[in-house]
């Protein structure tokens, strides 16, 4: 089977027109089932592996896992029903079936609590509909995201320009940058997940084998990746101009902004997909299993990550925005917080748990293993001061991101607006509260963690806002995220609903993402001139 062909087939189930989604449903069915008649019963002991990093959309077990995910994400219930209807058909000739692992979108938030795709309002079921459309899938982040539409369509619509629209980078290049920013941070979740994509979109297994084995113009964007991700406070001209004169490897100005706004895309969603517990894709390694139920779903692996049922957490308490101290302070001294609040954000330890170890499989997709976050901290490297009045996004970043990638820099500025700005006046149990000096307090924190200091913001609002537990999870998420835990995000803000801690985490990424761009596009800013 042509694999362009299947890919066709399987697009069609994203059309609104039943016809089509119907005539689409019936050729993948006798795909299948023709398939399933061929190989007939089998037994446990010949169930071909899962793990393989490469698995071609005509392999039957890819087959039946995207029909066990379609059942249970599609947005069009008739889609949904005969998915489950050639699975059972499937499992009569004697194929054994994928079972999903785990128990929805996200291992920190019950199922029931997030947006089940069977029983949501008309402007979601569009929203919900154009994903789909999109990407074949919906996936768990954008389910999680789920609380809060409005962001959620503003992100559905900025990721679609980066992989799917005109734009200087091949597509399977978008999804192979998109591999490694994810990978640094270890998201195996991401990883599957453009692994996927970039095959369907007609890109090279042999890059699947590590880095290494991709163009050479990719493995000279593994500097740049490795600093954004880690410490952007040291890029500078000279990495832009490494990869602007590389003879026949280099990148165009307008390749390299698109690359970049990838790069900080990814890292800040492994973030997001760390904080919240997203559970990884039905249809990709580690979200389904052909293996029959076992005794017991409890996996020791859940302690080892910090993982414990809701009776170990502890308490803490509900921040107030209330009662601020209103005495301004001089220039001097509002410099003096913000060197002070970013000499302490070092000393906050990202985690208590043991250092992780990437897996084979997502490290080979990036060099230097050991570097991070985690080690300027230790070896006492100073991070330098960098003022939002002499390059700011708005004043700065937003045009050169327009001029060299049309129409993103509106879509991106569009985003950090509504996740900034996005609130319901709420605080857990409170009603009719102002919430916008949280925000800010959030926002300035993470930048502060990068160094970028703006002379408006009195920063010992900061501490009076968020106490130390807070903190912990911030830094970790924003600096270590793999290193996040249920425990973790159980413990800060108790008394808050899922959806306000889903919004802490959207503001987390968008704040992660932007700090990340100003330095890259400050030093793009510096090379061009």
């Amino acid at each position: 089977m042509d694999i362009s062909d299947g890919r066709c087939r399987w697009d069609g189930l994203g059309s609104r027109d039943t016809s089509t989604r119907k005539i689409a449903m019936e050729n993948i069915s006798q795909e299948v089932l023709s398939r399933a008649e061929k190989i007939g019963p089998i037994s446990e002991e010949v169930i071909q592996p899962l793990h393989s990093p490469v698995r071609s959309p005509d392999d039957l077990n890819w087959m039946l896992a995207r029909l066990l995910m379609l059942s249970k994400r599609c947005p069009y219930s008739d889609v949904r029903e005969k998915c489950l209807s050639v699975l059972q058909n499937v499992q009569d000739i004697g194929v054994r079936i994928p079972k999903p692992r785990g128990h929805g979108p996200s291992r920190f938030i019950p199922e029931k609590e997030v947006l089940q795709v069977s029983k949501v309002n008309a402007k979601m079921q569009v929203i919900f509909e154009d994903a789909f459309a999109a990407l074949g899938r919906l996936d768990n982040i954008s389910l999680v995201m789920g609380f809060h539409p409005q962001y959620l369509e503003s992100f559905l619509r900025t990721q679609h320009y980066l992989l799917q629209m005109d734009g200087p980078l091949s597509l399977h290049c978008r999804h192979y940058i998109g591999i490694m920013a994810a990978a640094r941070h270890q998201c195996s979740n991401l990883v599957n997940l453009h692994v996927n994509d970039f095959l369907q979109v007609g890109g090279d297994p042999k890059w699947l084998n590590g880095l290494k084995d991709a163009p050479q113009k990719l493995q000279h964007l593994g500097e740049l990746n490795k600093i954004l991700a880690h410490r952007p406070w040291l890029v500078t001209k000279a990495h832009i101009e490494q990869l602007l004169k590389a003879e026949e490897h280099s990148w165009s100005l307008a390749e390299l902004i698109h690359a970049v706004v990838l790069l900080t895309h990814y890292h800040s969603l492994a973030s997001f997909t760390f904080g919240c517990g997203i559970s990884p894709e039905i249809h990709c390694d580690g979200g389904h299993t052909f293996r029959p139920p076992s005794v017991s779903n409890y996996c020791a692996c859940d302690i080892a990550n910090g993982n414990g049922t809701p009776d170990e957490i502890q308490g803490n308490h509900v921040v107030s925005v209330r009662n601020l101290d209103e005495e301004e302070a001089s220039q001097e001294e509002m410099a003096t917080r913000f060197e002070r609040e970013k000499t302490e954000s070092m000393l906050v330890a990202a985690a208590e748990d043991e250092d992780s170890v990437p897996t084979r499989d997502v490290s080979r997709h990036f060099e230097d293993t050991s570097y991070g976050y985690k080690d300027f901290s230790r070896c006492g490297e100073h991070v330098p001061t960098f003022r939002a009045q002499d390059y700011s996004w708005e004043d700065h970043g937003y045009s050169l991101v327009n001029r060299l990638y049309p129409d993103v820099g509106q879509l991106l500025d569009e985003k950090f607006q509504i996740a900034y700005n996005l609130t319901y006046n709420t605080m857990a149990m409170h009603q009719d509260v102002d919430t916008s000096m949280l925000r800010r307090a959030i926002w300035n924190y993470i930048h502060c963690m990068f160094g970028i200091r703006y002379d408006d913001y009195d920063y010992g609002e900061i501490n009076q806002l968020l106490d130390r537990s807070f903190k912990v999870y911030i830094k970790t998420m924003v600096c270590s995220p793999e290193k996040t835990t249920k425990r973790m995000y159980d413990s800060f803000w108790r008394q808050f609903k899922h959806s306000e801690k889903v919004h802490v985490n959207l503001l987390l990424m968008e704040a992660r993402m932007q700090a990340e761009l100003l330095y890259a596009l400050r030093a793009i800013t510096h090379y061009m001139t």
